[in-house]
């Protein structure tokens, strides 16, 4: 008998989200209804999320339609950040922000791999390409008014798993880290001009092994976040409790859904496949 999960690991027990789960399933569903079930599986998991994660609190005094005062209110912490893991995440992105404010970043930190040497030009142009696939469907309409009330960064992991060892390889990071002078004669850094988010929410919607996730909190500590939530459509149960396990007073966990195992490829049994090239027509590759 497995041992019971830790109270940061929470698996949504939504009737309606269980259904679009087994429609995820079937080997029948194409990517178009793909890219669907994981928006509307998204928007569930960010729902339950976001209620636990965040506050209401008072801001500014408003005025209704017809005159009477009443206090507004707002979300806090209001230091947010969105953290989808390449590819697959940008499927949930949508879910939880519309896809008009995916930015895409200016001075981006380019980080080559054996495996993936793709130029800062050519990722511009796959996010471009992605950004517009997700932005051009009008039967995905964006849940920004149901979910964050305020547009938010998006910052970008890319993160691959090594097919022999499993492990995760980080081949793209453009979180805005404080970076000393890059003046050798000077004793003193630069003054840092940005911060790290009070919350970050990592989305990864396949938690397998669990190493990307934790591979991805640890490098959102590392950039200094305060608390991060992490969104997942499915895990495994190993996979989840490893991911909870990695930083328990700083991290929640919420999936769609559990399965039990993974196989000796490291995949969820029976799963969902690989999310990333169900949605961009990848299989087989």
């Amino acid at each position: 008998m497995s041992s019971p999960l830790p109270p940061n690991a929470h698996v949504s027990t939504h009737p309606c989200l269980r259904a679009k789960l087994s429609q995820l399933r079937s080997h029948a569903t194409n990517a178009r209804e793909t890219k669907l079930l994981i928006h509307e599986i998204a928007t569930i998991v960010g729902c339950e999320a976001l209620a636990h994660g965040l506050k209401s609190i008072d801001g500014a005094v408003d005025k209704s339609p017809l005159g009477y005062e009443f206090t507004a209110e707002t979300i806090s912490p209001s230091h947010i950040s969105l953290v989808p893991i390449l590819r697959s995440g940008l499927g949930m992105v949508d879910g939880i922000l519309s896809p008009v404010h995916l930015a895409i970043p200016t001075n981006p930190l380019y980080i080559p791999t054996t495996r993936t040497q793709f130029s800062t030009r050519s990722y511009h142009t796959i996010l471009l390409k992605t950004r517009a696939m997700l932005s051009t469907d009008t039967k995905n309409p964006p849940a920004l008014q149901s979910l964050l009330p305020s547009p938010v960064p998006v910052h970008h992991l890319g993160l691959y798993r090594e097919r022999s060892t499993l492990q995760p390889v980080e081949y793209y990071n453009n979180l805005p880290y404080h970076r000393p002078s890059q003046n050798a004669s000077s004793s003193t850094p630069s003054t840092p001009t940005t911060s790290a988010s009070d919350l970050a929410i990592l989305i990864d919607p396949v938690i397998a092994t669990g190493a990307t996730a934790c591979a991805g909190i640890a490098t959102l500590r590392d950039w200094g976040v305060k608390r991060i939530i992490v969104c997942s459509v499915i895990a495994s149960e190993d996979g989840l409790r490893r991911a909870a396990e990695e930083w328990s007073e700083g991290v929640e966990v919420w999936v769609g859904g559990v399965d039990k195992e993974t196989d000796d490829r490291g995949m969820i049994k029976p799963g969902l496949g690989d999310v990333g090239d169900r949605l961009f027509l990848t299989i087989g590759k």
